[in-house]
């Protein structure tokens, strides 16, 4: 694909967004590029100053409103447990009523990381974490879809972006890691595939879409480094030199959403490399890290950290 929009601003004045799943990571730097687009971005969580998650983090969705709105959009924090469907036809109905049109979906809704047991198979996996993972990544994106897309359809033309781990590629030859979270990163990009087909007859498109390694919050603090000082993680991990800011997936995706001929991407797989590549986009530091052809030609492939010709 060749791109038409290199080195140029994104305009998403007028636009209606909701990401779900806006508090922290992902979320929050495709939330705030939109935003700063110029796009009215409605953020939902279920982490508030008033009530947080059982995650425990600081990160808020008051907090990624406010960064949209000083990005040069419109944020709006609402509260939302995409596992209730009450709570989700509320918030719909509320941009229904302050806007009468929704123009962009991105799902991001995820939440499992405490529950994953990495590398343990199915039989000593615990059952009650596993198949909650699975409808923190599922269930929370049909339920979405259900109340969203109605709106959508309302005006031709909506995107939907499905966020997950791995490319398509990617997916369908490497085992991620244990069965639930295998399912639960396939699984977005197969809805993105059927959100394509039914979005066909009002002109939709639906993509979806991975960061690459991502230098979120949580994975900061994991290495036990800041964003400022995250090189010094590799020390212990030299391929996370192919890491990016949760900011570089939202700049591909904002571009994206602003795309005229967006369709071309109907139905595919892509990830933030890619979108940085076809757009011109780049990372808050002015690369553009392409971490997932990284992964399979250097990382698995046993090969010494070496990020030349990837970033």
């Amino acid at each position: 694909m060749l791109s038409r929009m290199d080195d140029h601003p994104v305009d998403l004045t007028g636009t209606v967004a909701l990401v779900a799943g806006a508090t922290r990571g992902a979320g929050r730097g495709i939330a705030v590029e939109l935003g700063a687009a110029g796009a009215t971005v409605y953020c939902t969580g279920r982490t508030t100053r008033e009530q947080p998650s059982e995650y425990g983090r600081p990160e808020t969705i008051e907090e990624t409103a406010e960064l949209v709105t000083a990005a040069g959009g419109t944020g709006v924090a609402v509260p939302c447990d995409h596992l209730d469907p009450a709570a989700v036809r509320a918030l719909v109905q509320r941009v229904d009523d302050e806007h009468g049109r929704l123009d962009v979906l991105v799902n991001d809704i995820w939440g499992g990381e405490l529950m994953v047991e990495w590398e343990t198979p199915v039989w000593e996996h615990s059952l009650e974490n596993g198949l909650r993972t699975l409808r923190l990544a599922i269930d929370t994106h049909l339920v979405t879809a259900h109340h969203a897309l109605r709106l959508m359809t309302r005006n031709p033309g909506g995107l939907v972006v499905e966020i997950t781990d791995g490319t398509a590629d990617y997916n369908a030859s490497n085992y991620r890691l244990n069965v639930y979270y295998d399912v639960a990163k396939v699984a977005p990009i197969r809805l993105a595939r059927s959100w394509a087909h039914e979005l066909e007859r009002y002109d939709g498109t639906a993509v979806a879409v991975t960061p690459g390694w991502l230098r979120s919050e949580i994975m900061l603090e994991m290495f036990g480094v800041t964003e400022p000082t995250w090189r010094d993680a590799l020390a212990n991990e030299p391929h996370f030199a192919i890491s990016e800011t949760p900011r570089f997936v939202g700049r591909g995706i904002a571009a994206l959403a602003a795309d005229p001929d967006r369709r071309r991407w109907n139905a595919t797989s892509t990830s933030s490399g890619e979108l940085g590549r076809v757009y011109g986009r780049t990372d808050v530091d002015g690369s553009r890290p392409d971490a997932w052809r990284y992964i399979a030609e250097v990382q698995d492939a046993g090969l010494p950290a070496d990020t030349t010709g990837y970033r």
